[in-house]
């Protein structure tokens, strides 16, 4: 491509400084349950049928989960169908010490960490105590605004380093956090530092109503790595097989020093972006049924019956998981509406004490709330500090 010279004098030599590169796509597993036993993973059966079984309660769990929403007893959620083995896949290669940083739609890894189900509904919920993570869980918790998790978890893996910790962090993230600078600087930093991270992009072709083609020219998401000085590999993220196999090596080289690893999922977000949307508005019936027919759950189930690691009466043992978790959660008393003032500020302004202060007199009192009559004009919010309402609902 010519950069401005002169055509009529010779041009000047050139040297290529790197050679062309290449990116790797990997699949074991495919759509049509053949399967490439040169590169099938040796998993025990025990773990094989521990995956399809967490595999198995994030679906279930996620269309428990879309009913509740329906029927008012939880808020709005981001549903994970079609995502699974990505999850799973990926976080089965971490150790309990090792931490894991999800964005808002990783539910079956959650699941795998231990996280309690009613937690989960906790947290949609609108419960504080749902976003805490245990006090021997080397987690973060859901991360709603889009990509802001990436920094934070290289910070953790620098930190890991700087300490001498024998710990690798896995950061969860969408096709579209891939177009937020938080993601750029967290993969610049990441190879500056050479910190022990696996990124893990589960690209489900849509940021929202925003398709791929729209949020990127590159031919791949795996290639960004390769800007910021470490590999990327794009694999079939409904292949559990996969998943699993690029994850264990890119884990591998973290915890051996050798840096971070970028893993494109190529997958497909078969159900709504969050219970708030409604894709038919902007993808055709006809993508999502050549997407099912890749499901992950129903190739991982073939691929177990072949090898008859199939499980009876899994199914109701899960239902019956679900539908204790969620007498649990359900038996749960009212959030108390004073925590809403918590964790706003390092030191409350007064203007913020006097507003809770006149919450909890109402509270106790238990009368009504002033008619918009009754009530003065809010004041302004002081300089440095956040607009509240003076009056809370």
């Amino acid at each position: 491509m010519a950069l401005g010279y002169n055509r009529d004098k010779a041009a000047m030599p050139r040297t290529p400084l790197e050679p062309r590169f290449t990116i790797e796509y990997l699949s074991i597993l495919d759509s049509d349950g053949n399967l490439d036993t040169t590169l099938e993973p040796q998993l025990s059966p025990g773990d094989l049928k521990r995956m399809y079984r967490a595999m198995l309660l994030g679906r279930r769990l996620d269309e428990r989960m879309v009913r509740l929403q329906r029927q008012g007893r939880i808020g709005t959620f981001a549903p994970i169908k079609g995502q699974e083995a990505s999850q799973i896949g990926s976080v089965f290669t971490l150790r309990p010490t090792d931490w894991m940083v999800p964005s808002f739609r990783e539910t079956a890894a959650m699941l795998w960490r231990g996280w309690p189900i009613e937690k989960i509904l906790l947290f949609f919920a609108g419960y504080l105590e749902g976003g805490q993570p245990g006090s021997d869980q080397h987690d973060l918790p859901i991360t709603i605004p889009v990509a802001t998790q990436l920094p934070h978890a290289v910070g953790l893996a620098y930190a890991a380093q700087y300490r001498g910790d024998d710990v690798v962090v896995m950061a969860y993230f969408g096709d579209g956090a891939t177009s937020e600078g938080d993601f750029h600087e967290a993969m610049n930093f990441a190879g500056v530092w050479h910190v022990p991270i696996v990124f893990v992009c589960q690209n489900n072709q849509w940021a929202i109503s925003v398709p791929l083609k729209k949020q990127t020219h590159s031919r791949t998401l795996a290639q960004k790595a390769l800007a910021y000085g470490f590999p990327g590999i794009q694999v079939d993220g409904n292949d559990l097989l996969a998943v699993y196999a690029a994850s264990r090596e890119a884990v591998e080289r973290a915890r051996a020093g050798e840096g971070p690893t970028l893993i494109e999922c190529v997958t497909y977000r078969l159900g709504v972006h969050t219970t708030a949307d409604d894709p038919t508005k902007y993808r055709s019936d006809e993508e999502v049924k050549e997407w099912e027919r890749k499901d992950p759950l129903t190739r991982f189930s073939a691929y177990l019956q072949k090898r008859n690691l199939l499980e009876e009466a899994l199914e109701p043992q899960i239902d019956a998981e679900i539908a204790a978790a969620v007498k649990t959660f359900e038996a749960r008393e009212a959030a108390d509406p004073l925590t809403m003032f918590d964790h706003v500020f390092g030191e409350p302004p007064s203007h913020l004490l006097a507003q809770r202060a006149e919450l909890a007199e109402r509270l106790e009192k238990g009368g009504p709330r002033r008619s918009d009559e009754e009530q003065p004009p809010p004041s302004p919010p002081m300089r440095g500090q956040r607009k509240t309402s003076r009056w809370p609902s």
